[in-house]
């Protein structure tokens, strides 16, 4: 995402307002479609327009955009096209998914056939390494294969088939019509093409091709999308026999076309919109960025705000709660949950009936029960929703509240229902994300502490700029987080308790990995030769001067091969003081993305960068989000630089402490400014150089080769089975 790009309200205005200036302005007649006669041969006799059922939206538009164009008879367009339900990634899960016509993997060298990085140094391994496909691409490939599917068995010579995110070009029937003409004459010579490309966009380097006429090319590879394509009968039937489809399926069909007869408009004549946000997710976009192919990303933020709110929730004990508070957070909520009371300064704004609230959602607070009428008069247009437990109806739950619900805007959510992100998202008119309806243990209703823990132990921090997010809190004066503990009943299983030092006598291969990768904000590449263990000393991480084609530079990084959920994790460092390097100690894990940071700059040895990046989500939810994170400076008091101190992050459900030779620097409590990560993480340490100035000042290629030396590694924390995945490193740096 490039920062320098105008935000898309403003982009999505002024595209809209153009639209509706074009419409005033006569329609044309295109040739093409419709019936057609001898002298110009067979044309486009149909329109079939891929759309959900949740996006009725998305269909209307479409509806004026084919009503703005006329086929051969004078007839609007839309009179040719027929609505082809589209598959829904939400009606499916990854896990359960079984369809003949698409295998869900692929690979990096299936990726870079279409779209070559020549800068690019994969490995053999990394070529080769299954890449696991969406639920949203699974959903595309299947919906497009459904069409072919209709194609082949009509009578149809040829079709168009489009996505319901498009708008056609000015001029678009001028220029098909010609496009026609010359593929006419093609026609009379060889027969039938199978695929015309009318929108796409090519590779970055451009797609090998061979021009048959002055509009129109024959590609041998290097086209994206397939937003919009005219499609032959002997097209849809060879694309069948060919299946299954492995990979998303505008990769997989470059893949086809040495055995297809393709061609393409000199120039796309649909483009995707640009007042609506994708809702695809890119299987592809991690690995890529590991190779370094991807070199700047920009903020990759989370930028959905519901609007019906506030949300309330209650029920039983068991009934989902924790699940709930997760599944509207996924939704852009801000929810607080499971507690026994709210925070006082904001249960106060909360039955004032102000705006300047923390949350816009609650979840299971406890004192919240005997508000209920006191809420509906003060917040009339509320959300509620009320949970059911497994083996109890919905009568028996709320007859005692019933009094107080009579006439609110209520839903009833049962905790074993498969239909939960159905009734969530009907309920406040919103659409749910792609990936499955979490499933956690009940937290219970946790107790507040009062007071502020430790307060005259923790060091004075600077805050600079942070994420604009659901997830983190803006800084104001009277918040400062919800410090409680867990619930009696509510702790949820966090694996074995282990002990362990590392002092980097040698490279214990059982419990760490060197990382031979990079993310998008590190000028360099991460290579195992980099580390060097030393006896009595531990490892040295160095960052080089040394082209490796995607980069100029390389550099070092450690990880550990298990997961752990929750404890203490402690390295011994001596940081580098080179302008550009960042020593970086930290724990870490995607899908969904969550961090939590330590990081030296070299230009600021004397003071340390601490952070938290919070992504809601259970177990591979694609929730990746995050550029800055919610970061704070806090000045050391001395020079990391100058010798080896021992750095600490300790992490519980309720709290994370960050420690520097055992004296406590900084503490975050719940919300303060984000939740609690609450997944297992790996930790690492590693020396990079930093894309940005701002965090680690001007590069300074005189002062390279740079070391950090890491002495050792103490953690007690619970290890848990290390899922695949998980270990990818983040895709942009912690603080820019």
């Amino acid at each position: 995402m490039n920062l320098a790009r105008p935000p898309l309200s403003v982009v999505g205005h002024a595209f809209r307002f153009w639209l509706t200036l074009r419409r005033l302005l006569p329609r044309r007649k295109c040739q093409t479609f419709g019936v057609q006669c001898a002298e110009r041969g067979p044309g486009i006799e149909k329109v079939y327009v891929i759309n959900l059922d949740r996006e009725p939206g998305r269909w209307s538009k479409m509806e004026q955009e084919l009503s703005h164009i006329l086929d051969s008879s004078g007839a609007e367009l839309l009179s040719l096209t027929e609505r082809h339900v589209a598959v829904d990634a939400n009606e499916f899960s990854q896990e359960q998914f079984n369809d003949a016509d698409i295998e869900p993997f692929y690979t990096l060298g299936d990726q870079l056939f279409v779209e070559p990085q020549p800068l690019a140094l994969p490995t053999r391994l990394q070529l080769n390494t299954p890449i696991r496909m969406t639920r949203p691409e699974i959903a595309v490939a299947q919906s497009h294969i459904n069409v072919w599917k209709r194609v082949a068995a009509s009578n149809h010579g040829y079709v168009l088939i489009l996505e319901d995110d498009i708008w056609f070009h000015s001029g678009f029937s001028k220029y098909l019509d010609q496009v026609w003409d010359e593929v006419a004459v093609e026609y009379d010579k060889k027969g039938r093409f199978d695929v015309l490309y009318v929108s796409y966009i090519e590779v970055k380097h451009g797609a090998p091709k061979t021009f048959l006429s002055s509009s129109v090319f024959r590609p041998v590879r290097g086209l994206w999308y397939l937003s919009g394509y005219v499609l032959s009968h002997e097209g849809a039937e060879k694309l069948l026999r060919l299946l299954p489809c492995r990979g998303p399926i505008d990769l997989w069909i470059n893949h086809q076309f040495k055995v297809l007869d393709v061609r393409a408009t000199k120039r796309a004549l649909i483009s995707q919109r640009r007042d609506s946000i994708s809702t695809n997710s890119y299987s592809i976009l991690p690995t890529l960025t590991t190779i370094g192919a991807i070199s700047s990303e920009g903020a990759s933020l989370f930028n959905i705000r519901p609007t019906e709110q506030p949300v309330f929730a209650f029920g039983p004990e068991g009934s989902g709660h924790s699940s709930l508070a997760m599944a509207l957070s996924m939704i852009g909520y801000r929810c607080c949950s499971d507690l026994r009371k709210l925070p006082a300064s904001e249960l106060e704004r909360l039955l004032e009936g102000r705006s300047d609230r923390i949350f816009d959602a609650y979840v299971n607070i406890g004192s919240l029960d005997a508000s209920v009428r006191e809420l509906r008069c003060l917040y009339p247009k509320a959300k509620f929703i009320l949970t059911a437990a497994k083996g109890i109806t919905a009568e028996g739950t709320f007859l005692s509240v019933e009094d107080d619900f009579n006439g609110a805007d209520i839903a009833v959510l049962h905790s074993e229902g498969s239909n939960r992100w159905q009734v969530v998202c009907e309920h406040l008119r919103c659409a749910p994300p792609t990936c499955s309806y979490p499933a956690l243990k009940d937290l219970g209703q946790r107790p507040i502490l009062d007071g502020t823990i430790e307060a005259d132990q923790v060091l004075k921090c600077k805050i600079p700029k942070r994420d604009k997010s659901p997830w983190v809190v803006e800084p104001r004066k009277w918040w400062q987080g919800i410090s409680s503990v867990p619930a009696e009943d509510g702790q949820t299983d966090t694996g074995t308790f282990v002990r362990i030092t590392d002092c980097f006598e040698f490279f214990d291969t059982r419990r760490w990995l060197l990382r031979s990768d990079t993310f998008t904000d590190n000028l360099a590449l991460f290579r195992p030769s980099n580390v060097e263990f030393s006896s009595g000393i531990g490892a040295l991480l160095s960052v080089k001067r040394e082209p490796l084609g995607v980069r100029d530079y390389t550099a070092a990084s450690l990880c550990s091969r298990d997961q752990y959920l929750f404890g203490k994790f402690e390295a011994t460092i001596q940081a580098s003081n080179v302008p550009g390097v960042v020593t970086g100690f930290f724990l870490h894990r995607n899908s969904p993305r969550q961090e939590i940071d330590i990081e030296i700059a070299g230009n600021r040895p004397d003071r340390l960068l601490v952070n938290v990046f919070y992504n809601p989500g259970d177990e591979g939810a694609n929730f990746d989000y995050g550029y800055r994170g919610a970061p704070s400076y806090i000045e050391l008091g001395f020079d990391a630089s100058k010798a080896s101190h021992r750095f600490a992050i300790e992490w519980s459900p309720c709290e994370i402490r960050w420690l520097v030779d055992e004296n406590l620097v900084h503490r975050r409590a719940i919300w303060d400014p984000t939740p609690i990560p609450h997944l297992p993480m790996k930790p690492h340490v590693n020396s990079w150089l930093s894309r940005s100035s701002k965090l680690a000042g001007r590069i300074n290629n005189r002062r390279l080769p740079a070391t950090t030396i890491v002495g050792s590694i103490a953690l007690e924390a619970n290890s848990v089975i290390s899922l695949p995945g998980t270990d990818d490193l983040p895709l942009s740096s912690s603080a820019g």
